[in-house]
């Protein structure tokens, strides 16, 4: 994997921004696991490629 390649981590503001949903969805989503992310302090790590994974609707 070259720099180009790599991963954007988003925060959950970031995230929110991203999908275009309010802080409760998005962490319906999380919690549900259709969303993957990692808590970090009091909010949430997401990667991007794992928000397009979600747009698409594709399966974990």
């Amino acid at each position: 994997m070259n720099i180009m390649e790599k991963d954007q981590v988003l925060t959950t503001g970031d995230a929110m921004d991203y999908l275009k949903i309010s802080k409760p969805t998005f962490l319906k989503y999380v919690h549900l696991g259709r969303i993957k992310a990692i808590k970090a302090g009091k909010g949430w790590r997401v990667l991007l490629s794992e928000l397009n994974r979600f747009l698409k609707g594709e399966d974990n």
